[in-house]
């Protein structure tokens, strides 16, 4: 399949199977949300999401959509960017009373990894920090719907939420089986409302992990189907989604796209890029999870050349690339994409002082994301790449 076929079929719209979980695809699917909250016998709802999702409007849509299936809905729109224990607490209070057996996360990722929290501490009980790894749930946990608003995360293919602790500002990543989406609808409509650069942030968000799954240490044939079709979605739906909000074709590629990595990311983990940006983000709450990759991933993909060459330069013939050196090459396009999105191209631009590096680096080199790189990376490494960043 061609990109352009994998685009023209993400227009109309289809349902199947991916694993456990249900995928629902199509212009207008979020009015579906109903009938899936009733096949999955959801008769008391939370409906995590956040201010901006609710001025949209969607929020009114999906509690609609819920209500004409009988359900009774509570909303909980506290989240914020980069979700912490705090909001996931304040989640979970606001649903302890209203009986809840079935969670609806309707925005970004970060109210998909904060629905994932809620749904922790809800059936489990305890705090995030007694999720931190994979599978220490011991208890069943609700059942939950994502409904992803941008294009980006990738969460709504994941068993695991990124949560921070409070105070210390470390990424927790709390995973279970049991905290996977049962349902996902994606509805390029509802990404259309995105700000320019929000859609761009998350977009090249959803290409990092097609780039980063696709030459982790734990790839395999599964992940690299995967991060290999979302790279040709991607690649090919970036620039026509931004410059044409309209355009439902390219932001229906973007969200099956950002779908395909996140669940490459399932199989495979991440690398460098992203232990690099999550101390980014601990630095700065504002800035934004996808700028703070993209600003790392074009270093590391450099960084990665003598290891992960060769798959780079499959990676570029999948989109119809190629270069004698395919490292520099999708680096060199990588940033492309990223300044045709706005983004910053060096920390010295988001506030960074050179005096910071160092501790950034020492962050960086205790993130587990780490060691999943196909080059080991030391405290070192991670200095020079941010001094490459500066």
């Amino acid at each position: 399949m061609t990109p352009h076929d994998a685009a023209t079929a993400a227009v109309s719209a289809w349902s199947a199977r991916i694993g456990g979980t249900r995928l629902i695809f199509g212009s207008g699917a979020l009015d579906d949300l109903g009938e899936a909250s009733r096949d999955l016998t959801g008769h008391h709802v939370l409906l995590v999401t956040d201010p901006g999702i609710r001025r949209a409007g969607h929020v009114a849509r999906a509690e609609a959509s819920l209500r004409r299936a009988g359900a009774q809905v509570v909303v909980f729109d506290g989240v914020e960017e980069n979700p912490s224990t705090r909001h996931v607490e304040a989640g979970a209070a606001a649903a302890r009373p209203a009986g809840i057996d079935l969670i609806v996360a309707l925005g970004g990722g970060s109210a998909m990894d904060c629905a994932k929290g809620i749904n922790f501490v809800l059936t489990n009980g305890g705090s995030m920090e007694s999720y931190w790894g994979f599978g220490h749930a011991a208890r069943p946990m609700l059942a939950s719907i994502g409904v992803p608003t941008t294009a980006g995360t990738g969460s709504d293919a994941q068993s695991y939420a990124l949560i921070e602790q409070e105070g210390t500002r470390r990424k927790m990543a709390c995973g279970d089986e049991k905290a996977r989406f049962a349902a996902v609808i994606l509805d390029p409509e509802l990404t259309a409302t995105c700000p320019r650069r929000v859609s761009a942030a998350a977009g090249m968000d959803a290409v990092s992990h097609a780039v980063e799954s696709w030459v982790s240490r734990p790839g395999n044939p599964v992940s690299g189907m995967l991060a290999l079709e979302a790279w040709r979605l991607l690649e090919g739906a970036f620039r026509p989604a931004l410059d044409d909000p309209d355009d439902l074709r390219a932001r229906g590629a973007m969200l099956l796209g950002a779908h395909l990595a996140g669940a490459a990311v399932e199989s495979s983990m991440l690398g460098a890029a992203h232990a690099s940006a999550n101390s980014l983000t601990a630095r700065d709450h504002a800035l934004a999870h996808g700028e703070a990759v993209l600003l790392m991933l074009p270093h590391v993909v450099r960084f990665n050349a003598p290891e992960a060459g060769p798959r780079y330069a499959e990676l570029l013939g999948a989109a119809g690339g190629t270069g004698t050196d395919p490292s520099e090459t999708l680096a060199s396009r990588l940033e492309s994409m990223r300044s045709h999105g706005g983004l910053p191209g060096r920390l010295r631009d988001i506030g960074v002082d050179r005096a910071e590096l160092p501790g950034l680096a020492e962050a960086a080199s205790t993130q587990w994301t780490a060691r999943f790189n196909p080059r080991d990376m030391t405290r070192d490494d991670f200095e020079a790449l941010y001094e490459a960043a500066w």
